[in-house]
């Protein structure tokens, strides 16, 4: 532990720990002659008060010559360094790192000021009191490159026009990035300072051995953090949006499901549900005005959360944006507003062909039930022929074809389904025990749409083998998601599938059986896909099928999610956090050349689609809100639009411990201030030590009282 001292020179005033001694020297007491009979008592008794004499003498002097010591030091103003930093005067200069946290959560008002107010002005004094030379830069959460600024008035600027982002870096990585950044620089002295509010989301855990390991790399940073936070905020937030479909049919019904939390303090709110519409919009060539269209009140206690669900019916065709807010006064509005988009279409045609007479019926009533379809509820219209008559039917209405147990088809068939899909169309191919001779399936167009060879027919007799998807990432098994445990495909065994040769390249297994053997594949052909189930659907349960898959719901999930994922409803989301790249799928009759692009706040963007992929992407996604697409004119033109959200995750304001601050830190010394006095503190403490003068001067008060004792007991005896 090295130490520094204010004022060096006043330590030679250690040297007059000489004159107890010259006292002492001076002021022993000289031996007196006494003449008394018993001369050989009183010797003894001499030597024995010569030595207590000496004993105490000597504590005396010791005592006064630390005296004198410790008022030298004392002066002299010592200070011992116990963390970061390099030594050396105040006035040294340094290169200071101000690092910013400017997410959505700073906007967070208390006293009528946002934390990142607090922090630009704790920021602007603190430059101003930097040593003259001092180089500084200035990093936030957007994650841009970090350089240092041109001046401290360059720097000044910098802070005052910081503004919060919607996606960014976490406050870690930024902080990495100062660390970096500070050893480029030629200057000894190198301080970090971080501004937060410590918001434990601020600080996830996973970037502590990171952050801890760019630390190494500069162990003499001094670091600071800067808490301008508030110590038991109050908040009311949505969580994030949950649809039960992002594309629907004209009769379907969408249902919109969110958590409404409060911390800090509790209360009545009022959630409302705003529709934009966009039959408005075209009529009156601008903006449309919200429409409330239905609210719900809660109570909500500290620290509880409730969900709330809106249904929304009968919606026109066209694209469809909204959003749900939170009425009242509120400490952070950035989670008051929850955005959404739907499209709304018409029920998708969907061609099924079967190779028997009464196959069909199985993915029919799961596509369509007859009930739902007398309600006009239905999200597909399913039309049934022979598959004999797939030649003579006119392909152009329908999104997807669904083939059922396929008998051989000749090569002019496959030909016309190649066709189909590589437009940008789906075709599911459900395997059976009409696929004999395997010779027909294993040559020409065949195999330019199925995911390999036909090798042979799989056995299970023990009703062990299972469908058994793994990965839950795939839209076509998006729904399982969250609940995959929960699935009771144990009760829907297969007995019977087609074993496949070794897949060719491109095709992807959606989920294989419980022995690793494909179960569902896709392949993807030109701009569509084709999606086979190496086991059928079309068997009567009562006459050795092949399989019990048709028996339960995991059936109705399947089929329909495959069916929306090859007809366009799984396409690319609408949905999407912010920061994250939008893709819009543009409609290949209707091709344009630019589209214009209306973001939240007004500014419009002009965008060049990908012809080739008939895509369009979008990729200046920070801020949250409505994002509206359009080409061509309000008749024929397209008018499309995405929603951007933050993640519920980034706004939560629940403060980190200091034992986790200092895990997440480690064996990194660092400190923390929340006021001016307390920075000066800090930073004095860290550039020139721990300064030793209130112990010294609690030294010197012992060594007087211990001094006083000593002295007065033995002038008095003596």
């Amino acid at each position: 532990m090295p130490f520094s001292f204010v004022n060096i020179s006043l330590l030679g005033g250690a040297t007059l720990v000489a004159l107890p001694v010259l006292l002492h020297l001076v002021m022993r007491q000289k031996p007196r002659r006494l003449e008394f009979p018993a001369l050989q008592f009183i010797q003894r008794r001499h030597d024995t008060n010569r030595r207590q004499l000496r004993l105490r003498h000597l504590v005396l002097l010791l005592l006064r010559m630390a005296l004198v010591a410790l008022l030298a030091f004392a002066l002299a103003r010592p200070s011992m360094k116990v963390a970061g930093g390099v030594l050396g005067g105040q006035k040294e200069p340094v290169a200071a790192i101000l690092v910013f946290d400017t997410s959505k959560r700073m906007e967070y008002r208390h006293e009528n000021q946002t934390r990142l107010e607090a922090a630009q002005l704790l920021g602007q004094w603190l430059l101003a009191q930097l040593p003259v030379e001092s180089t500084v830069a200035v990093l936030d959460s957007r994650g841009v490159p970090a350089a240092f600024q041109v001046d401290l008035g360059a720097a000044k600027d910098r802070v005052e026009r910081l503004e919060t982002v919607g996606a960014g870096q976490s406050l870690s990585r930024a902080m990495e990035e100062g660390v970096r950044l500070a050893g480029t620089s030629p200057l000894a002295r190198k301080e970090l300072y971080v501004f937060t509010d410590l918001a434990q989301v601020a600080w996830p855990a996973e970037d502590a051995a990171r952050l801890q390991e760019q630390f190494r790399t500069l162990p003499d940073v001094g670091v600071y953090v800067i808490d301008v936070g508030i110590a038991a905020p109050t908040n009311f937030a949505l969580g994030d949006l949950r649809l039960s479909k992002q594309v629907l049919s004209s009769r379907g019904k969408l249902r919109i499901t969110t958590d409404l939390s409060s911390i800090g303090g509790g209360g009545k709110r009022t959630v409302e549900l705003y529709l934009l519409e966009s039959e408005v919009r075209k009529k009156e060539g601008g903006g449309a005005k919200p429409t409330r269209v239905q609210q719900k009140t809660v109570v909500l206690e500290a620290g509880q959360a409730q969900e709330l669900e809106f249904d929304l019916a009968a919606l026109p065709l066209g694209t469809h944006q909204g959003d749900l807010q939170v009425l009242g006064e509120d400490g952070l509005l950035a989670d008051n507003q929850r955005f959404f988009t739907v499209e709304v279409r018409p029920p998708r045609q969907v061609l099924v062909a079967a190779g028997r007479p009464g196959g069909a019926a199985n993915l029919t009533q799961a596509l369509a039930p007859d009930e739902q379809h007398r309600r006009g509820e239905v999200n597909f219209e399913c039309k049934v022929i022979a598959q004999e008559r797939l030649l003579a039917e006119s392909l152009d209405p329908y999104a997807a074809i669904a083939i059922l147990d396929p008998k051989p088809m000749g090569a002019a068939v496959w030909q016309t389904l190649g066709d189909f899909v590589a437009g940008g169309r789906g075709l599911a191919l459900f395997l059976g025990r009409s696929a004999e001779p395997v010779e027909a399936f294993n040559q020409g167009p065949a195999q330019e749409l199925l995911p390999g060879k036909l090798v042979r027919k799989g056995l299970s007799q023990d009703q062990s083998l299972l469908v058994a998807p793994r990965d839950f990432q795939h839209p076509i098994l998006a729904e399982f998601r969250g609940r995959s445990d929960a699935v009771p495909w144990r009760y829907h065994p297969v007995y019977r599938y087609w074993q496949l040769s070794e897949p060719p390249t491109g095709v992807h297994v959606v989920a294989p059986y419980s022995n690793d053997d494909p179960a569902i594949l896709e392949r993807p052909v030109g701009r569509g896909r084709v999606v086979t189930m190496t086991t059928p659907i079309s068997d009567d349960l009562r006459q050795s099928p092949w399989n019990l898959l048709p028996g339960g719901w995991p059936f109705l999930v399947l089929v329909n999610t495959t069916m929306e994922y090859l007809s366009g409803g799984g396409g690319p989301p609408l949905n999407y956090g912010a920061g994250q790249t939008a893709i819009l799928e543009l409609d290949p009759q209707r091709p344009f050349r630019s589209y214009v692009l209306t973001m939240p706040d007004g500014m419009e963007v002009r965008l060049t689609p990908d012809l080739k992929d008939q895509s369009l992407l979008v990729t200046a996604t920070e801020q949250a809100g409505n994002y509206r697409v359009r080409a061509g004119g309000t008749a024929d033109g397209v008018d499309r639009g995405i929603s951007v959200n933050l993640a519920a995750s980034q706004t939560r304001l629940e403060r980190i411990s200091s034992d986790d601050l200092a895990k997440r830190f480690g064996p990194v010394p660092y400190r923390v201030a929340q006021s001016k006095e307390e920075i000066e503190l800090n930073v004095s403490t860290g550039r020139v030590g721990r300064e030793l003068y209130p112990l010294l001067i609690l030294a010197m008060a012992v060594c007087l009282a211990l001094e006083q004792i000593v002295a007065n007991r033995f002038y008095r005896e003596g």
